[in-house]
Formats: structure tokens, sequence, C-alpha cells
């Protein structure tokens, strides 16, 4: 089976998390939002602009490194959210549920969302806006650059 990937850049990504704030508008208002770092912070920053919610924390989860998976450890807990009542959670993909599960245990009360989800993920979180599948590798903008990629079908004849 072939890696797919679905670039998504910095405008999706701002109007894929204004929708996601759209969504949680209806819940609101919540005590504080607890951004994932990294994938979720960006995402946390635009709902707590779209929903007047100035409390921030984060929670530092390291799950792997590249391609080099490993157990789940916290690096670093959201102390001010407590059990996450009335808290909003926030990470930019739910993928195999690996991370979802750490914080899911932190945070068992908290509002969980996230702007993509994947099926393995998908029920670990409360809201999403887009689901991928499974074998798709979202490319997000902080993590690439602009340059030329091959066309979806290669060596076609113009």
């Amino acid at each position: 089976m072939s890696q797919k990937y679905f670039t998504v850049g910095w405008e999706q990504l701002h109007r894929d998390s204004k929708a996601l704030a759209w969504r949680l508008a209806e819940k609101a208002p919540f005590r504080g939002i607890v951004a994932i770092t990294r994938g979720g912070m960006i995402p946390a920053a635009i709902i707590a602009r779209e929903l007047a919610c100035r409390m921030v924390e984060t929670v530092c989860v390291v799950t792997y490194d590249e391609e080099l998976k490993g157990q789940p450890q916290v690096t670093k807990p959201p102390v001010a959210a407590g059990d996450g009542e009335g808290w909003l959670l926030v990470d930019d993909l739910v993928d195999t549920g690996t991370t979802a599960r750490v914080v899911r245990a932190l945070l068992p009360k908290a509002h969980f969302a996230t702007v993509y989800a994947k099926p393995q993920g998908r029920s670990l979180v409360d809201s999403f806006i887009t689901e991928v599948s499974q074998d798709t590798w979202i490319l997000f903008p902080w993590d690439t650059e602009p340059q030329f990629i091959a066309p979806i079908i290669k060596g076609s004849k113009g």
C-alpha cells in the first residue's frame, strides 16, 4: 500500500481551525484551552481568538521523533486545567490515538477537539472538522517548504 500525502497550507489550516471554532462556539465559554504541543498550538491560538478565550495552557507529550515511535511521555502536564472540567483540549490531528489516550487520561472531563481526524483515533475526540484516511500523511505548513512536487500520475504523456 502506498503512502498518500495531504498538504495543508497556512490559509487552509486557518480556515479549518476557524471552522472548528464555529463548531465549538455553541459549547463555549470554556474556562481555558489546553493546546497539545506542538501541532495543537496554532489551531489553539486561532480558536482562542475566535472564542475570546484568554487562558491558554499546554500539555507536552513526546510520542515519536520523525518515524521512530516509542512509549508516550508527558514532559509537561497541564497544571492549571485540573481534570479538564470546563476546558477545551486542542490538537491538530488525531492519528492512531496514542497521544489522545494519554491526554484523555490527564484531562478526562475536557472537550477534546482536533482539526483533522483519522479513523483509528476518531472515537477519542469529541469534535473535528475533516476526516482523512488512515494511510494519509498530513503535511502541515510548519513541516514543509514550497518546492516542486511531481504530478500524481508520473510518466503520463501530454
